[in-house]
């Protein structure tokens, strides 16, 4: 039987891992395995790291406040993704977890959200939104968690832009223009996705003045907020990621 076989789940660790290596668990990763997943002494379990890979370790101690693993060999080592990260104007909860959950699932390397002038979010909880994002690595087999950043202004991002950074700049007053990434190079690149409301005509205006700024259409619709981030990752992986 293979480790994925005989592994009936996968958990994210902080600590990294290696073989021999004991991993020590908090109440809560505890209680997930030992009175959730019902796992005892001695079952199989597949651990990341986000930096070494997947491992095959086994239950060495269980408690209801705590436990342990100990690491017995690596089963996949680390895929990376593309150098690809994704700025989002946060919205409604549910829809904001579920971009952080699809970027997750899709390859992006960092989750920036960002306040535009249309942005009705003020705040985030950004470990809630990291949670999101280890638990879509844990639950699609990823074995690469992307850093969820804290919240920042669209112009302060765009004052401190990297050099070398391409940014795909999704216009919704482009939908039906049939404008897309063309022969655009491989290099680092970021994605922008506006609020509900549309990117401001001061904003929009701005970006289109930037030479590393790319604006392309995502189709002859108009998309939701949450529908165009998966839409537009979906778009850059097919023309320059590793799909």
């Amino acid at each position: 039987m293979s480790d994925h076989q005989s592994a009936k789940v996968r958990l994210y660790v902080e600590q990294p891992l290696g073989e021999g290596q004991t991993i020590p668990l908090s109440r809560d990763q505890a209680h997930y395995l030992f009175s959730v997943m019902r796992l005892g002494m001695g079952d199989a379990i597949l651990v990341f790291d986000g930096q070494t890979g997947e491992w095959r370790a086994r239950v060495s101690e269980t408690g209801k406040r705590g436990g342990a693993l100990v690491c017995e060999g690596q089963t996949r080592p680390l895929q990376v993704p593309p150098d690809l990260w994704l700025y989002f104007a946060p919205i409604k909860k549910a829809r904001t977890d579920f971009i952080v959950e699809k970027a997750a699932e899709l390859g992006a390397a960092r989750i920036c959200p960002v306040q535009t002038d249309f942005t009705n979010a003020e705040r985030i909880r950004r470990d809630r939104l990291q949670a999101h994002a280890i638990e879509a690595a844990e639950q699609c087999g990823g074995t690469f968690v992307p850093e969820v950043c804290d919240l920042q202004r669209l112009s302060t991002v765009l004052d401190t832009w990297p050099e070398g950074r391409r940014l795909m700049f999704c216009d919704e007053m482009l939908a039906g223009e049939g404008r897309a990434l063309g022969e655009a190079p491989r290099a680092p690149w970021a994605i922008l996705i506006g609020p509900e409301g549309g990117f401001s005509e001061a904003e929009r205006t701005r970006l289109r003045s930037l030479p590393f700024a790319h604006p392309v259409s995502l189709g002859p619709r108009v998309l939701r907020a949450d529908t165009a981030a998966v839409a537009a990752l979906t778009v850059w992986q097919q023309a320059l990621g590793d799909w």
